[in-house]
């Protein structure tokens, strides 16, 4: 089995993320990264568009999602993501991170990442 790994690397958007009343009043910027797995043979083999992950698809699913969502929690925008990404049925592993650069003051980034797997894998 071919197994293919897609990544998207640094998709950079802005969103409502946050508790303080700052934050919920004010679109912050997120950096997103992505890794999706899926089985390839069949897209090795024929050549064929539909045989493949169509990774632009999940992006602007996730950028509508990011983009008019309202989240207080960071591991909940992560858990988002991570379930668009893990909704196409050929996905057998996701890896989704996500930074909230400048989110303390002596850092460059506060980041959470979550991790999905097809079950009986």
């Amino acid at each position: 089995m071919l197994n293919a790994i897609i990544n998207i690397t640094n998709l950079r958007l802005r969103t409502y993320i946050g508790f303080n009343q700052e934050e919920r009043e004010k679109k912050q910027d997120v950096v997103i990264n992505i890794e999706i797995h899926y089985p390839a043979d069949s897209a090795c083999e024929t050549d064929q568009v539909d045989q493949a992950l169509n990774y632009k698809v999940i992006t602007k699913s996730i950028i509508e999602l990011v983009e008019s969502g309202h989240f207080l929690l960071l591991e909940k925008l992560v858990a988002d993501i991570l379930a668009k990404c893990h909704q196409h049925e050929s996905v057998t592993y996701a890896r989704v991170s996500v930074d909230k650069p400048h989110a303390l003051r002596f850092a460059d980034s506060v980041s959470l990442t979550l991790e999905w797997r097809k079950p009986n894998l």
